[in-house]
């Protein structure tokens, strides 16, 4: 098989999943957030290693996001954080997920065909999504009142949770987080003064997750945090960034191999638009990887990888499908060598915040965005 593969560590996760836990304590539940492919480290696969590690909610984009890990035998709780589309509403019910909820038609269309079943009273829980802020999903303030007396009257519905999602959670002092918080707080009111009692209630993301126990509630939802990763937390201004408190282990190595080596003189032009020259006598390595596996072309000439224990820089445009490094300074590299472009080799290391500064992104997108073609494997 093309050598070029990502490697995800269960036992990291697995260990990240019980810290957090540890960190939120026994009283407030973690929904193992899982959308995007878990992030690009397989979704199916780190759903099953979190169940075993004791996650009894998962949280998801999409109604086919959660029905494929439902198939794959997830049996706790899928919530679809982003909702079901028009149709949708027969998968929602079949396989047990979680909608969340914010629009008049998503409880018309789950009244109607719990009807349908003869569904019992109250027996079909969804989560509200309320608009604290971020002006993209959720039940406005001016809406709410409406939006109760609708979900009130849908018999077969219970209102199970209410969420927000923060826009800055990892500025500690960012006034715009203030202010969600405060919302979210006047929200949780509104519903309870008019007469509903929902179990969950959760607005904290990873980063709130680390540095904003006032807004744990009863739920965290952390995400990247579970990868081994998490914004760090910061002040405004001229404030010291602050450290990550929690020492969560990276989960997703990715690496490839030498396929061909080759010599070449200075003056020699490398890769399209002749757009790197070298300027020594050079031993080039090219590797089977490229953007289409969701290298950036940003990194061009500017990234590296590790080989043996030695950083190699990146010479040239990355392409679809071939990277070119220098390997001059690397003492012995041969043909078929493991290269590491995200993780560490010896005294070495690359993570995605490294491609991420690089590529003036943040980590998520880097680690998402590799692809399908990149073989996962796991290990323990």
């Amino acid at each position: 098989m093309r050598p070029t593969w990502a490697e995800v560590s269960l036992s990291a996760l697995r260990h990240n999943f019980r810290l957090i836990k540890q960190h939120v304590g026994t009283d407030v539940t973690v929904c193992a957030v899982i959308k995007a492919d878990a992030y690009g480290h397989g979704a199916v696969e780190c759903a099953r290693a979190l169940q075993e590690a004791g996650a009894t909610w998962f949280g998801v984009t999409s109604t086919e996001e959660g029905v494929k890990i439902r198939e794959a035998g997830i049996t706790g709780r899928i919530l679809l954080m982003t909702g079901f589309w028009r149709g949708e509403q027969e998968d929602v019910i079949h396989h047990n997920l979680t909608p969340t909820v914010w629009e008049w038609w998503q409880i018309g269309a789950l009244e109607a065909l719990l009807g349908k079943r003869n569904a019992p009273p109250r027996s079909f829980p969804v989560h509200v999504n309320v608009d604290t802020g971020m002006a993209r999903l959720g039940v406005p303030d001016y809406f709410m009142g409406l939006f109760l007396k609708r979900v009130r009257a849908a018999e077969p519905i219970a209102l199970e949770g209410v969420f927000s999602h923060l826009a800055s959670a990892e500025v500690l002092d960012a006034e715009d987080a203030k202010h969600q918080a405060s919302r979210f707080a006047e929200f949780e009111q509104f519903i309870a003064d008019h007469g509903f009692s929902p179990q969950f209630r959760h607005i904290a993301n990873s980063a709130a997750v680390g540095g904003r126990p006032s807004l744990w509630r009863n739920m965290v939802r952390p995400g990247m945090l579970l990868y081994g990763y998490g914004l760090p937390l910061m002040r405004t201004e001229n404030d010291p960034e602050i450290p990550h408190p929690l020492p969560v282990k990276r989960a997703l190595s990715w690496k490839t191999k030498i396929i061909s080596m080759k010599d070449v003189g200075a003056g020699q032009t490398v890769g399209y638009k002749a757009a790197y020259v070298t300027n020594r006598p050079t031993k080039l390595a090219v590797l089977p990887v490229g953007y289409a596996d969701g290298l950036s072309r940003h990194l061009s000439s500017r990234g590296r990888v590790i080989v043996r224990g030695t950083y190699a820089p990146m010479v040239g445009i990355i392409s679809m499908d071939i990277t070119v490094v220098d390997v001059t300074d690397v003492n012995g590299a041969a043909m078929g060598d493991d290269v590491t472009i995200i993780g560490a080799d010896g005294d070495c290391m690359i993570d995605a915040w490294e491609h991420a500064r690089l590529e003036a992104t943040i980590p998520y997108e880097v680690l998402c965005r590799v692809g399908g073609r990149v073989r996962r494997t796991y290990k323990e």
